[in-house]
């Protein structure tokens, strides 16, 4: 078999992918199910929910629509592929390849016009920050001092995936909504 099998039921080959077949349900609900860290954190805490921080940590910031709705899927390729620890990947060219090209192309379905440069250098700083937040409440240590840029009130606790399914839906379309129609096919 060459495919996963995802929540609504469509086969999806993540090292081929088709487009048509990327699911926004799909995303949010593998997300709201795959625990960051490799699990290996003191209470179960989502990807999605690492996505929903990154993309509240925007809107706080004052910043575009565009970031936001790019933080909130800047992780979308891991409900295809998995989350691994940056560790593990970086030893990983193959994978790094296959999530690269997912991610791109993810976000080509959600931005009519492409992120640019600066975009993804803000979208990714915020990754970071909210990483290392994570990190120091999450973990028995402190990654660096980035979650010094927080300005959100993270709460980095368990909830039910599903909640955190339907939240993470309810950021897409409401940020989705905020962006022109030129920039977004939401």
């Amino acid at each position: 078999m060459s495919y996963i099998t995802t929540f609504t039921g469509r086969h999806f080959d993540p090292f081929n992918p088709s487009p048509e077949l990327i699911c926004l349900e799909d995303i949010a609900h593998a997300l709201s199910m795959t625990c960051r860290a490799n699990g290996h954190t003191r209470i179960f805490y989502s990807v999605a929910q690492h996505s929903i921080s990154c993309c509240k940590e925007a809107q706080l910031r004052g910043l575009s629509s565009r970031v936001q709705l790019g933080c909130l899927l800047h992780d979308a390729s891991e409900a295809y592929l998995s989350d691994i620890p940056r560790p593990i990947k970086s030893q990983l060219p193959e994978y790094i390849k296959a999530e690269n090209q997912l991610q791109d192309m993810i976000w080509s379905l959600f931005f009519k016009v492409p992120l640019n440069k600066n975009e993804i250098e803000v979208i990714f700083e915020i990754d970071n920050a909210v990483l290392s937040y994570e990190f120091l409440h999450l973990m028995p240590e402190s990654l660096s001092d980035d979650h010094r840029k927080i300005v959100s009130e993270i709460i980095p606790d368990y909830e039910q995936s599903s909640a955190v399914k339907q939240e993470f839906l309810y950021l897409a379309e409401i940020t989705g909504k905020c962006l022109s129609k030129e920039d977004t096919a939401l």
